[in-house]
């Protein structure tokens, strides 16, 4: 889909799931919510290929080596129809700062401009100023003026 001189970004296949999995931990871990990051890459297979997949995902991928991903899904807004939402846009620490994480955010761009989606959402932590500030400086906006709900059921 797009590369550097040192990574390529591409669709996962299912044996990026490994991967992909150990950065989801990581993520949990920096948001301090280590213990609630359940799903394995078997989990991550079974959800996310085939005809009923609940995700899709991109990842950047130097010399075998999975660096970064973005899994995201499409959503419906009834004011601006199809919307796609980025769950999660993850980085190896090591890799953070080289332009990986830009090069996936505008890969997902073109994944919305390809597909006619009309809008892009996705959260950040309120103390995650890290990311705050490169959305930001992607030219994003954000609305405090909204409260997530949510309901987890056990298993």
């Amino acid at each position: 889909m797009s590369n550097s001189m040192e990574w390529s970004i591409r669709k996962a296949v299912k044996e990026d799931m490994g991967q992909v999995a150990s950065l989801i931990k990581a993520l949990a871990e920096y948001e301090k919510e280590g213990d609630e990051a359940e799903l394995t890459s078997e989990d991550l297979i079974k959800d996310g290929f085939g005809d009923r997949a609940a995700f899709e995902c991109l990842v950047a991928e130097e010399k075998g080596d999975v660096q970064g991903m973005a899994i995201f899904y499409p959503r419906y807004s009834t004011w601006k129809g199809r919307t796609l939402y980025l769950e999660d846009l993850v980085v190896k620490e090591s890799e953070r700062g080289k332009g990986l994480g830009k090069a996936l955010f505008m890969a997902l761009i073109e994944v919305c401009r390809k597909e006619g989606y009309r809008r892009l959402e996705w959260q950040v932590l309120d103390w995650n100023e890290p990311a705050i500030k490169f959305y930001e400086a992607l030219g994003s906006q954000f609305d405090s003026s909204w409260l997530n709900g949510r309901i987890t059921f056990p298993e």
